[in-house]
C-alpha cells in the first residue's frame, strides 16, 4: 500500500522525502494557531526529553508532529477533517503510518486551547 514502493525502501528514503521540502517549509511558515500553541509547548524537548518535529513527512504525507524515538504522529484535527473526505483522508493516512511503524494520536484543535496540559499528558501517555 501507499504512494512509494515502501516495502523496498529504507526508512530513511520515506522520510522527508526531497519532493515535500517546500510543502513542509509553508507548513512551518504558517502554522494553524493551535499548531503554534502546541509546538510551544514540544519544542526543545520539553516534554519528558523528547524531541519532536513540526511538519515531518512519511512518504506522501506531512504529519503536524512527529517524535522519532517513539515513533509517534501527533496530529491536530479542524474542521476540514470532519468532513467524509476528511475522515476517509485521515483514514488512509492512518493506516498508512501504521504500516510504518508509527502510532498516531489526534487531538482536535480545539482541546488544545481548552485544556493543552490534558494534551500534553495523553501524548506522554503513548510514551514507551
Amino acid at each position: 500500500m501507499g504512494f512509494f514502493s515502501d516495502k523496498t525502501m529504507s526508512p530513511k528514503q520515506i522520510h522527508n522525502r526531497p519532493e515535500l521540502k517546500e510543502d513542509r517549509r509553508a507548513l512551518r511558515n504558517h502554522l494553524t494557531p493551535a499548531e503554534a500553541t502546541l509546538w510551544r509547548a514540544l519544542q526543545r524537548s520539553q516534554l519528558a526529553g523528547r524531541k519532536f518535529r513540526r511538519q515531518h513527512s512519511v512518504g506522501p504525507y506531512v504529519l503536524d508532529f512527529y517524535c522519532p524515538s517513539e515513533k509517534l504522529a501527533v496530529e491536530l484535527d479542524g474542521a476540514p477533517h470532519f468532513t467524509e473526505a476528511g475522515y476517509a483522508y485521515d483514514t488512509a493516512r492512518t493506516a498508512y503510518l501504521l504500516e510504518q511503524g508509527i502510532r498516531v494520536i489526534r487531538f482536535e484543535n480545539e482541546a488544545v486551547f481548552k485544556g493543552l496540559e490534558s494534551v500534553l499528558d495523553r501524548i506522554q501517555e503513548e510514551f514507551r
